[in-house]
């Protein structure tokens, strides 16, 4: 009886599983992606000091690059095709402050797409391991 219930148990865990949404499907898909990424650019554009990081940058590819990016690591149908995260910001030598500035407009971005906080913290813990690919380089 003990093996059946554990058994049980074991099969209705597995069901929940099965039943819980991606960070991508929670946002929403492709289309909160793409706001956000969007309202990305024009905070960007708002701040001198990270607009200078984007000096003769193809925007378009970035908007494209970085909705990949979100995508594919919020569990979303996306495969990432742009260059990694240190070939693209070699030789910016981004400071942490700058790093942290840019998260911040992140996050603005966010809120005008109207995502709610806690959605919010899970797609800066997906993107949080491409930090270390970024600073000082």
């Amino acid at each position: 009886m003990r093996i059946l219930s554990f058994i049980l148990l074991v099969a209705l865990m597995s069901g929940c599983a099965l039943n819980q949404t991606t960070v991508f499907e929670q946002l929403g898909g492709h289309s909160k992606v793409n706001e956000i990424v969007e309202n990305f650019v024009i905070e960007i554009e708002r701040d001198p000091v990270i607009l200078a990081y984007f000096e003769g940058a193809n925007i378009d590819r970035f908007v494209t690059k970085l909705s990949e990016q979100i995508c594919q690591r919020t569990g979303g149908p996306c495969e990432y095709t742009g260059d990694t995260m240190e070939q693209v910001h070699a030789g910016m030598n981004i400071t942490e402050a700058d790093f942290n500035r840019t998260v911040d407009l992140l996050i603005n971005a966010m809120n005008r797409a109207d995502v709610p906080h806690t959605l919010q913290n899970q797609v800066l813990n997906a993107l949080a391991p491409t930090r270390k690919e970024m600073l000082y380089l």
